[in-house]
């Protein structure tokens, strides 16, 4: 029974997960959006304290449940193992599917030392290094470049047949900008976890994940656990075969062993003993305690020192952390070369988005304007950067706040976003087309939502008499569509929000584009 309903509740955790990196109508979020604020290196990152503590009283109850439930990239791995298990795949056949599995001696010293670096990496800011060991962060770089394409890809094919029937269930959606270096990057990760699950099980979970190690460790004082009554074993080993942490083992005429701090408690074991000497309770055999083995005993001081050392590090992370039609031919648009890279609303500033971020690419995902997007530079590898060829950022949105689980963007309101100033608008004059072209325009002032933008006559002599029309030099009147403006933009209540450089008209730069601001400041 602990199986089936480990199994059914991961199940729901992985597709709810995956559900909030393909949702691109905003529908999910609302109902299942404290699955991703769940995780725990993210909330560690947040110092997201009912997160923290609701994973870690879960582990101190029940052992590594977050692991084999809740962590997407483990319940993925579990998938990858099943597929190994399929006979097409194994070398002898006639064996049967379930004795895959052996027991090995765990690899204290990558362990830990993998939880060492993750540490010293938060702190020392480097992210690029911290997000490829996350596992969360890992699970939605591969959801995001290699479902998503695919399910939107499925929409607008939906959405074409229901206009064709003119219905209205579905809308087309502008695919995802996903860098190629997002792909290859995730496409490694996936590969690395396939290879290991596909052979030895949750090889990555007890090795190299710094989350599954932090749980493994507080596991070992768990108050519900894997026992064995010896009384009832007759070390046939199927327990040892079957578990996909290698962390039992069976040895004639010695106790049987089990490393709780590899233990995910998937019920595989319990499942397969044809004795039923193993059980998920609390009550300790009385012939014999299953426990660690000694080896791992001299570490217990040394990876509560590591646990120690990442909150640590999220402490001193987190001081930074504060409550607070066109007239041109038809071409695409090219993204300007920005001095500053802009940063969402509620980022603070480009180094807090920096020390935070883990790159999950959740904000992304969920971006409704297409304006976010990883970024490919070293400095802030992967993280969100935005850009307005596609779109602009909306002062009503605030999804990408909504949704960021490691208190990189903070959540605001809609009220608070319009105040943000992320960056301004820069004027172009090359570009613009009444000095280029001789035409009239004005789309950037009119679209602007903070009117921070104004238009100007290029002739000074135009003026606006007292009744607020326009009048020449000799004070008579001018029709108003034939003078030539330009903008002039007030730096002080631009709130960076690209609607200008989006909307402008010229090809294939923007005569108006926004630079960034390292801190952002209300307006």
């Amino acid at each position: 029974m602990l199986r089936k309903i480990r199994i059914l509740l991961a199940i729901i955790f992985l597709i709810g997960i995956t559900s909030l990196f393909l949702d691109f109508s905003g529908t999910v979020q609302p109902w299942l959006g404290w699955m991703a604020k769940l995780q725990f290196l993210p909330s560690v990152l947040a110092l997201n304290v009912i997160s923290i503590v609701v994973v870690l009283g879960l582990t101190l109850a029940m052992g590594r449940l977050y692991c084999s439930v809740i962590c997407p990239l483990g319940v993925m791995q579990d998938f990858f193992a099943w597929i190994g298990k399929w006979r097409i795949f194994r070398k002898n056949k006639k064996t049967k599917a379930a004795n895959k599995y052996s027991h090995s001696k765990p690899k204290t010293w990558l362990r830990l030392g993998v939880l060492g670096l993750m540490v010293v990496m938060i702190l020392a800011g480097f992210n690029a290094g911290v997000m490829l060991l996350a596992p969360y962060s890992s699970y939605g770089r591969i959801v995001t470049s290699a479902l998503q394409p695919v399910y939107i890809g499925i929409n607008n094919m939906l959405a074409t047949w229901a206009e064709n029937a003119e219905s209205y269930a579905f809308y087309q959606v502008e695919p995802h900008n996903t860098p190629t270096l997002l792909c290859i990057v995730a496409g490694i990760s996936a590969l690395v976890l396939l290879v290991l699950a596909f052979r030895n099980g949750r090889t990555y979970c007890n090795t190299i994940c710094p989350v599954g190690t932090v749980l493994g460790y507080v596991s070992k004082y768990s108050w519900l656990k894997m026992r064995v009554d010896e009384s009832k074993c007759i070390k046939c080993g199927l327990c040892m075969k079957n578990c996909k942490t290698s962390c039992i083992n069976v040895q004639k005429g010695e106790a049987v062993t089990m490393d709780y701090t590899r233990c995910v408690d998937c019920g595989n074991c319990e499942n397969v003993c044809p004795k039923g000497a193993i059980s998920f309770s609390k009550v300790k055999s009385k012939k014999s305690e299953v426990e660690s083995p000694k080896t791992e005993e001299n570490m217990t001081r040394r990876s509560f020192i590591g646990v120690v050392g990442l909150a640590a590090a999220a402490a001193v992370n987190a001081q930074e952390k504060t409550t607070d039609g066109g007239f041109a031919a038809i071409e695409d648009k090219q993204i300007p070369k920005r001095k500053t890279p802009l940063t969402p609303p509620g980022s603070i500033s480009a180094r807090n988005l920096q020390r935070k971020c883990t790159s999950c690419q959740l904000c992304i995902s969920n971006c409704p304007n297409g304006v976010l997007r990883p970024n490919t530079s070293l400095e802030g590898f992967l993280q969100p950067v935005m850009e307005y060829e596609k779109g602009y950022c909306r002062p009503e949105c605030t999804r990408c706040s909504q949704v960021c689980p490691a208190g990189a963007i903070l959540p605001i309101t809609v009220e608070e976003k319009t105040a943000i100033q992320i960056g301004h608008a820069v004027w172009v004059k090359k570009n613009c087309i009444p000095l280029r072209d001789g035409k009239t325009c004005g789309n950037c002032a009119s679209k602007c939502p903070s009117g921070a933008i104004q238009m100007v006559p290029i002739d000074k002599s135009y003026k606006m008499n007292e009744e607020g029309k326009w009048v020449d030099a000799e004070g008579k009147p001018v029709n108003e569509r034939e003078i030539l403006r330009i903008p002039i933009v007030n730096t002080e209540i631009c709130i960076g929000c690209g609607a200008c450089e989006n909307l402008c008209p010229a090809r294939p730069f923007s005569a108006i584009y926004v630079e960034g601001h390292e801190v952002h400041r209300e307006v």
